[in-house]
């Protein structure tokens, strides 16, 4: 199953194309796609059974993020093992684990204002929660799991790395530093879930190409570990990390500058276009 947010309204694939949900449910339900994850079981079941018809025409200037407003945000450091070595650092025992704040959430199309600083790039795979996560098993993990879509974690390394101790939170939360999209994907429109290849290019140039199946932490593992501290909410995402090939990483080191044209993509959800604009 795939859907998407179009212009704030919930947006559902169908075989003969894009349907409204509020719509084609007669108000069932809403057409916020946020609060569609309070109820993914029950949409579930309404998808499979109800048969909207499509016939929604769509622009892709009206997308934006899939979850446009998780209550919480989750984001993993150094969880490839190629992206852990050019950062240098060993592998993590366990995941680092730091937030990006709601207000930095855009969509997968548009101008980003580039801010003074070191600003990178970090293409991700976004796992999002769909049922409440408390104490999970591996087992059970990828049944509490929405849907996955891509998120090209943008970050401005200076303020990250600022001390006494590093601001990876607030490095990470700049406004349109937390692009996601262009749609949802379930788990099961995969044939693998846990291996899936991510990358991107800055001004066609590819700069990152990696599979999600050299995580150290996979989804699972990261659901497991993380719902052993807190609860997981529907709609929270969870911002998987990073292959090899961020600027911080390079030697020179590179970052982006006025006018880059940054294309991220993740295999089976789609691809993101954003130009990066001097403020």
């Amino acid at each position: 199953m795939r859907m998407a947010n179009a212009a704030g309204r919930l947006m559902l694939l169908t075989d003969d194309g894009w349907s409204d949900v509020e719509r084609a449910s007669r108000g069932l339900f809403s057409a916020d796609p946020q609060e569609v994850y309070e109820r993914w079981d029950e949409f579930r079941h309404w998808a499979a059974h109800a048969q909207p018809t499509g016939g929604v025409t769509i622009d892709e200037s009206e997308l934006r993020s899939p979850v446009p407003r998780p209550r919480q945000t989750l984001a993993i450091g150094l969880n490839h093992r190629d992206h852990a070595d050019e950062s240098g650092f060993t592998v993590p025992e366990s995941p680092p684990v730091f937030t990006k704040f709601v207000s930095s959430i855009t969509g997968p199309y548009g101008d980003i204002s580039l801010l003074e600083g070191s600003v990178d790039w970090e293409v991700e795979l976004v796992a999002v929660i769909g049922r409440r996560a408390w104490q999970v098993s591996e087992e059970r993990a990828w049944a509490h799991v929405a849907g996955l879509t891509a998120g090209p974690d943008i970050s401005e390394r200076d303020l990250q790395l600022s001390g006494p101790v590093p601001q990876f939170s607030l490095g990470e939360s700049h406004p349109g530093s937390g692009p996601m999209g262009p749609c949802l994907v379930t788990p099961d429109a995969f044939d693998d879930p846990d291996d899936i290849e991510l990358g991107c290019a800055i001004n066609g140039e590819e700069m990152q190409k990696g599979r999600t199946s050299d995580l150290i932490f996979s989804v699972p593992q990261l659901i497991t570990r993380l719902s052993a501290v807190l609860p997981l909410l529907p709609g929270d995402v969870i911002f998987t990390g990073t292959p090899a090939g961020v600027g911080l990483g390079r030697n020179p080191k590179r970052f982006l500058a006025d006018g880059d044209e940054l294309v991220s993509y993740v295999e089976g959800v789609g691809e993101l276009r954003h130009r990066l604009v001097r403020a």
